[in-house]
């Protein structure tokens, strides 16, 4: 437990942070589902669709701090790799 008014401010703004993290990451997730679903239904185009909508969203987790970089980076190529497959087909 918070012995200080600077220990428990800490905790407020850990709270704070933490929920908005919680909702960046989830809503991450939710982007990239889409994608997964479109692929998995076979659908090129709403892959396509769905992939260039999810991009931006992985990287800006980057820059708020959710995810690393590479983590992203990967992410975002290996879904790339997945739809151009997909859409060749």
């Amino acid at each position: 437990m918070a012995n200080t008014a600077s220990a428990e401010k800490r905790v407020r703004q850990t709270e704070r942070r933490t929920a908005v993290n919680r909702s960046r990451v989830s809503r991450i997730r939710t982007f990239v589902k889409k994608v997964e679903l479109a692929l998995a239904a076979g659908n090129a185009e709403e892959a396509k669709a769905a992939f260039e909508a999810a991009q931006p969203e992985i990287m800006r987790g980057v820059t708020k701090g959710v995810m690393h970089r590479n983590t992203a980076s990967r992410k975002v190529s290996r879904l790339a790799h997945r739809v151009k497959v997909i859409a060749a087909s």
